[in-house]
This record gives C-alpha cells, sequence and structure tokens, in this order.
C-alpha cells in the first residue's frame, strides 16, 4: 500500500505481511521496515537512558512507562526514572546526543530498533527520543495471552518544522486543565507548537500585575495567572512543545479597550449647548467586552503616543512568562471603521505619508517590532500584516481562503517570493466542521506554485486554528481531535501519505488511545445526551447523532448573534461531530451494492434504513420526558419517512414518482432542524 515508504523485502513470511495491516501508526512515520518475530512484553520491562540528553527526557520516559504498564495490566517494577544509565540491562535503551531545544529547527529525528531480546531508541536531541517513544507506544500489539511489540526498524523525522495548533481562550476561557490534556494530545501526534489565543473582543485572560484593569474590567473574572502561566510553559516544555502567544491587535480591540479607552480610535462628536456657551469637540468612547461572535470595530490608535506606552508595557511584562522566540500580534480583520472617522487619525496619515488604512497598520505594527526584539521575540501576524514595508522578519499567517475572496494559500505563495516565513491555516480550520478530508489533503506545499528551493524553505508548516465562539471547555476536545491528529500526519508524514481510507483506519485507533491522556473527545459525548435525554436510555440519541453533523462553517451561528459568550452549548449539535460514523459506513456500503446488487450487499443498506425508522419511533417516545429531543424530531421524520421509500424503492415496491422520491430526499438536504444536518444525504442520492 502506498502509505509505506519502504515496502516489505522479498521473502517475509506471509506472518510479518499480515502485521503490517495492524499497525495504526500516525504520524506514519518516514520509514517502516517489518521483520519476524517479536519483542513480548513482561513485567520485568525496564527503561535505561544515556548520552547527554535534557532531563525532560526523564519525565517522558517515566510517562510512556506508566502508559504503557496502564494499556498491559504487567505491574512494572520500575517506577520513576530520574537519572542516567540507572538500569544498564534494561530491555528499552534509550540513546541521545544532545539536549533539545525548544523551537524551530530543532533535530526530531528517531531510529527504532526492535528485536526479539531488546530495543534501541537512538535520537540526536530528546525532542527525537520522546516521538520515537510515542511511536513505540502505538506499536503495541496483543493476542489472546500477551502484549508485544513487532520486530522492526523505523527510521524517522518530521517534514516541516511548525506543527501547531491554536486554542483560542478568549471568546470562551479553557481551564488549565483543558491546556494540559491537549498539550498531551500534541506531544502523542508529535505536534511541536502551540499558538495560545489569549486576547480578543471577548476578552483579556492574562494576569497583568502593573495594569490589574485590564483583569478587573475585561476578563469576567477567567483569566490564566502568572504563576499558571509559568507552569503551562513548563508542562509544554516537558512535552517538547513550544509556545507561542497571540495578543490580538490592533484590531479585536474591545477588551482591551474596556479596560484603556483613552487609547481607542472611536471618538464621539459634542456640539450644542446654551446661547451663551457653545460645546465644540470631541470625547473618549467607552467600550464593552463582546458576547458576540463576528468582527467589530473597535481599535486601538495608532496616532497616541499612550498606545505604545500601554503595549511596550505589557509586553515587557507578558514577554518573560514566554521564553519561545516567537510572539504572535493578531494584526487580522481591522476594518478600520474607527480610523476613518476619527479626524486626528486622519491627519496622522497624512502628516506620514500613509495613503491607506493598510500602510497605517504597517507603521503601527513596526512599532512593536522592537519592543518584543527588546526581549528575543520575532514577531508573527495573519496575513493582514503583509505589506512591502514590513520587517523580514516577522512571520506571515496564511489564514484566508475562498470563504474571503482569495485562492487557498495565495498570501503563502505571496509571502515567501517576498522573502517572508510562512505557516499555513487555511484548510486546517477545525472549528469550522469541516470533513477530516479536507484537512488530510491540504498540504502546506502548494502543488500549483513555482517556487525556488530558498522559497520552499520559508513554508515552515501549518497550524489548525481552533476558535471557541462555539466550544466550551466540555466540547472542545470533541472538535480539536480526532481530525487533529490528520492534520499532525500531514505536517510530519511525507507528502505521498494520502491514502485516505487507511488513515480512517488507522485513526479508530489512534482516538481512542488518546482518551489515555485525559481527552474527552468520546467520553463527553455520552455527558450531553444524557442531559439532553433527562438520564433516559441514550440509545436513540447516540444512533441518530451517527449520522448527523453540526452545520458547517459559520451558518450554525448565523451572524454571530445565534450563540453569544454566555449561551448554552450543551445541545445536540454539541454531541455531534464531523464525519458521522454511521454516514460512512453506510455510504461505503450503498457504494458497495450499487456495484454488485447482491442479497448480502442490499442487506447491509437496508439494515441502516430498518435502524433509522425504529430510532424516529424511539425518539417521540424517548420526547415525552425530554423537552431538549423536541428540536431534532423534524429531521428524525424527513429520515424516517426517506428510509421507508428507499426499502420500497429497493423491492421495487415503491408507487412514488421518480420526482416525488427525488423531492422526499430533497427533504433530508434541510439544514433548519437544531443546527445539525442529514450526513446521508448524499448516499440517498446515489441510490436513486
Amino acid at each position: 500500500m502506498k502509505y509505506l515508504i519502504i515496502l516489505l523485502l522479498a521473502g517475509l513470511t506471509a506472518g510479518a505481511q499480515a502485521k503490517k495491516e495492524q499497525l495504526n501508526l500516525m504520524p506514519w512515520p518516514q520509514n517502516v521496515v517489518l521483520n519476524d518475530g517479536s519483542f513480548t512484553l513482561t513485567k520485568n520491562f525496564k527503561v535505561n537512558i544515556t548520552g547527554n540528553p535534557n532531563s525532560r527526557v526523564f519525565g517522558g520516559a517515566t510517562r510512556f512507562l506508566r502508559r504503557l504498564d496502564g494499556r498491559t495490566g504487567l505491574f512494572f517494577e520500575q517506577d520513576f526514572i530520574t537519572k542516567l544509565n540507572e538500569a544498564p540491562s534494561a530491555e528499552l535503551q534509550i540513546n541521545c546526543t544532545k539536549s533539545g531545544k525548544i523551537g524551530l529547527y530543532e533535530d526530531e529525528s528517531y531510529h527504532l530498533d526492535i528485536k526479539q531480546n531488546k530495543i534501541t531508541l537512538n535520537a540526536t536531541s530528546d525532542l527525537g527520543a520522546l516521538h520515537g517513544l510515542e511511536t513505540l507506544l502505538q506499536l503495541l500489539q496483543n493476542n489472546s495471552s500477551s502484549f508485544y511489540f513487532p520486530n522492526s526498524q523505523i527510521s524517522d523525522f518530521p517534514r516541516f518544522t511548525w506543527r501547531g495548533l491554536m486554542i483560542d481562550a478568549s471568546r470562551h476561557f479553557q481551564p488549565v486543565d483543558v491546556i494540559k490534556r491537549n498539550l498531551d494530545g500534541l506531544a502523542a501526534m508529535k505536534m511541536n507548537v502551540f499558538h495560545w489565543h489569549l486576547v480578543d473582543d471577548q476578552g483579556w485572560r492574562i494576569e497583568t500585575k502593573k495594569h490589574p484593569k485590564l483583569i478587573e474590567l475585561a476578563s469576567d473574572g477567567l483569566y490564566y495567572t502568572q504563576e499558571e502561566i509559568k507552569n503551562i510553559v513548563k508542562y509544554a516544555d516537558e512535552r517538547g512543545i513550544l509556545i507561542v502567544p497571540e495578543i490580538d491587535v490592533p484590531g479585536h480591540g474591545s477588551a482591551i479597550l474596556t479596560a484603556y479607552p483613552e487609547i481607542g480610535s472611536k471618538v464621539i462628536t459634542l456640539t450644542g449647548g446654551t446661547s451663551e456657551k457653545n460645546i465644540q469637540g470631541t470625547a473618549i468612547a467607552t467600550y464593552g467586552i463582546e458576547r458576540n461572535a463576528g468582527i467589530f470595530s473597535p481599535t486601538l490608535d495608532p496616532s497616541n503616543p499612550k498606545t505604545y506606552q500601554l503595549l511596550s508595557e505589557i509586553f515587557d511584562e507578558v514577554c518573560p512568562l514566554f521564553p519561545g522566540a516567537y510572539f504572535h500580534i493578531g494584526g487580522d480583520e481591522n476594518e478600520g471603521k474607527d480610523w476613518d472617522a476619527n479626524p486626528k487619525i486622519q491627519a496622522f496619515k497624512k502628516k506620514h505619508n500613509l495613503k491607506t488604512n493598510h500602510e497605517l497598520q504597517t507603521y503601527f505594527t513596526m512599532q512593536l517590532v522592537p519592543m518584543l526584539k527588546k526581549h528575543g521575540k520575532q514577531l508573527m501576524g495573519w496575513e493582514e500584516i503583509l505589506t512591502k514595508d514590513l520587517s523580514k522578519e516577522a512571520i506571515i499567517h496564511s489564514w484566508k481562503g475562498p470563504n474571503e475572496g482569495v485562492l487557498p494559500g495565495q498570501s503563502l505563495v505571496e509571502a515567501v517570493k517576498k522573502g517572508y516565513k510562512t505557516v499555513l491555516s487555511n484548510g486546517y480550520y477545525i472549528d469550522l466542521m469541516y470533513p477530516i478530508e479536507s484537512h488530510y489533503l491540504t498540504d502546506p506545499m502548494p502543488k500549483d506554485a513555482t517556487l525556488s528551493a530558498e522559497e520552499k524553505a520559508r513554508i515552515l508548516g501549518g497550524e489548525a486554528p481552533m476558535w471557541t465562539e462555539l466550544a466550551t471547555p466540555e466540547t472542545i476536545d470533541s472538535r480539536i481531535w480526532p481530525r487533529t491528529a490528520a492534520i499532525a500526519e500531514r505536517l510530519w508524514s511525507a507528502g505521498n501519505i494520502t491514502d485516505v481510507a487507511d488513515m480512517r483506519r488507522r485513526l479508530e485507533t489512534i482516538s481512542f488511545r488518546l482518551e489515555e491522556l485525559g481527552l474527552t473527545h468520546i467520553r463527553n459525548k455520552d455527558v450531553i445526551l444524557r442531559n439532553i435525554a433527562n438520564n433516559q436510555n441514550i440509545k436513540p440519541l447516540t444512533e441518530f447523532s451517527n449520522v448527523c453533523e453540526p452545520l458547517k462553517g459559520y451558518t450554525r451561528n448565523k451572524d454571530g448573534t445565534e450563540y453569544q459568550t454566555y449561551s448554552p452549548l450543551t445541545l445536540f449539535a454539541d454531541a455531534c461531530t464531523p464525519d458521522a460514523k454511521d454516514a460512512l459506513v453506510f455510504d461505503a456500503a450503498v457504494s458497495q451494492y450499487l456495484a454488485n446488487k447482491t442479497p448480502e450487499n442490499k442487506a447491509k443498506v437496508t439494515a441502516f434504513l430498518n435502524k433509522w425508522i425504529a430510532v424516529n419511533k424511539e425518539l417521540i417516545d424517548l420526547s415525552a420526558n425530554a423537552p431538549l429531543v423536541q428540536p431534532i424530531l423534524p429531521l428524525a421524520k424527513k429520515l424516517s419517512e426517506t428510509s421507508q421509500q428507499l426499502l420500497l424503492l429497493l423491492d421495487n415496491k415503491s408507487g412514488l414518482k421518480p420526482a416525488d422520491l427525488k423531492s422526499l430526499i430533497e427533504q433530508c438536504n434541510t439544514k433548519d432542524h437544531a443546527d445539525v444536518e442529514l450526513a446521508v444525504y448524499t448516499s440517498f442520492k446515489k441510490l436513486i
């Protein structure tokens, strides 16, 4: 199969060949060779570390040992690994040449050699060793009585140096435990960047001791203390992950301007008064934390020296919390409405020969460069910051696509041709509920652009943004995982690893294994469904959720006003996820039946149709004591009615005219019920 980089050598036994199909590795390594035999685990299994690694490898090896013991229940005798060469005769020998540094371009390669009596993991740095341990965990196999690793050799390294996830903690605050469990998920998938979106219109989330008004007035009491931030940075470091903080300026400014309205761009014109005294002039506007989603006008004033003084003081306090070399300043979606309406700002533009708001924003951005460089930070921003006058040291974060009227990755190509390093996010927006295949087949390296080797080298990799307008701590994991695992593979594995069916096969195991890290993407579904069912039997809800998906793009939250930051996200749509499980299986069954109309293939299709007819009745019964079930009943009814007619069609008993049947199926394409859509609509169309 094409997902193997190195095929099995001729002459290997059928047994070794069969093992290949059992491997659930993700990201798929660069080179895999399977050999005969296996390494069988016993309670005497130990780990030994040699070389000159960073101390993080001790914690990583200990966590590996505990996770492996948890899966096997063998009661390993080794407890905490704290020093070099403490178990010289151990079955797993880890050797690291040097201490890894958290950041880009570090050597993350590893070589894993599994023999019948010994496992050797060699890595240049401890970062590579951590990746190798994750691969070893994924290699675990079992039979009826034992656990084992197949004898094999794996040589591996990442394709891109930037493999990231962004979590927005402003729209819905995400507590420390949410951040930590997702850092564990990133490490398990060999991702190395966590982009932490900490400031937006809906809240300021960083404790600022010198400017307490920011948390007193603009956080709703939901923020990270500086000690919590330091703790999370350390937690990420121990897992080989770089944290890139973001304070979004000059737009998305509602929160910061709630605390400091004097640096805002909006002015209120004063007119009127008495006959003796006319009032003329302007006054400072007031601001409030935004409760809706969308793009808003509050913008920092780039003509006011106090703006830069405040930002400089904020950076002086915040930058030391993050030892990494990069700081994201946002810079996106500034419409400039308040700039256009402010006479003082217009005069400032004229004085500095700034013809457009884009040039004015570049002026603003360039004032931040020395503030960040003072702390050893390199500026990064969304693609709107890109202009001819921007410092070449800035990193351009490409996010726009067809929905914004541009070609996918257009800004990425423009940036690398102009000499900028870039990171791609367009195509990886996991909050939009698009199917996993769309993310998996999006590559940071554009196929249709002519780029030199030097320009290609400026494409650092990609990053999956998780905006949280519609995600709470209870649901965020199900929006991130398991799709981010597929994105991780795109950013790590060779470019020709594109077999979607095989990716889905491996992901079945990878997804449930992520639960051992505390991630809740699977288990919290039942929590939501129990609430909807009023603690009655959730089976019919589960069955129905397996053919429903949340509305995609921004259609669930019409105009950003249907759901405020305090609205409930405990509804049926919140229990549903992209790639509805039964819809995928049903589509495969339909395709199989249409290719070969055997009784067996027909039975697979009719089993689903009969199930959905029964589910409709069960949901009606459930709703008698569960009001939250009511909104999905119209959609369940349409699914049931269509299923009944399709059963008759398959038996050549349908009395409906083709046009009427088509009209019935079109009803299953509705997006008007409970913010979900039926994922079987296209499969139904195939059947007729």
